[in-house]
């Protein structure tokens, strides 16, 4: 099948091959009305997952409402693996405000502690700090100083902790995503409607 495709990489490639033209040509052979449903089904699927996202992010007004920590700089108030909610409800940033940012050109946003606001004419310029780090996150700025409320894309509202050490294994180890997808795709195939 094609979940032990996915999980056992030690069989050789001709019997991962066979196994593999083997489902591939169950699927082709199915009356394609049932194959049809069972794509509509996926995608269905899918498609839910992506509307509740989209749903969430008109919510919470921030491009991710939900993020994992990657690292241990902001212990011990938040640990990795940890899953965050954020909202951007556009309130001014006070210290203590813990929050998630983004630097343009970097694709990880930080989870860290604003440590200082200044406010003036109108303009208002932010630094942050990891708790569990010595130095404030100048150094992280990439040409700048502090950060502007744009740079902010929402403050953390609650955390489950370790949920999102399962998003971690994913990424550090990609076999495993490829076996979840594989079971899924098993699963949404033959599984019972």
């Amino acid at each position: 099948s094609v979940f032990l495709w996915a999980l056992e990489p030690r069989l050789s490639n001709e019997n991962t091959m066979a196994s593999l033209i083997t489902e591939l040509k169950e699927i082709w052979e199915m009356p394609k009305r049932v194959l049809l449903e069972k794509i509509i089904n996926v995608a269905m699927v899918g498609l839910t997952a992506l509307m509740f996202w989209k749903l969430l992010m008109v919510i919470t007004a921030t491009e991710s409402p939900v993020v994992v920590v990657l690292s241990g700089s902001m212990e011990p108030g938040y640990h990795r693996g940890d899953i965050l909610f954020l909202h951007n409800d556009k309130k001014p940033y006070r210290v203590g405000d813990v929050v998630v940012y983004k630097i343009h050109g970097k694709t990880i946003p930080i989870v860290h502690r604003v440590i200082r606001v200044h406010e003036q004419d109108g303009d208002t310029k932010i630094l942050t700090k990891g708790d569990n780090n010595p130095v404030d996150d100048r150094g992280l700025y990439e040409h700048k100083q502090w950060l502007s409320p744009d740079d902010i894309m929402g403050k953390v509202r609650g955390f489950v902790p370790s949920v999102g050490m399962i998003t971690i294994i994913m990424n550090d180890y990609p076999k495993v995503k490829y076996a979840l997808l594989a079971t899924l795709a098993y699963l949404a195939f033959y599984g019972k409607d």
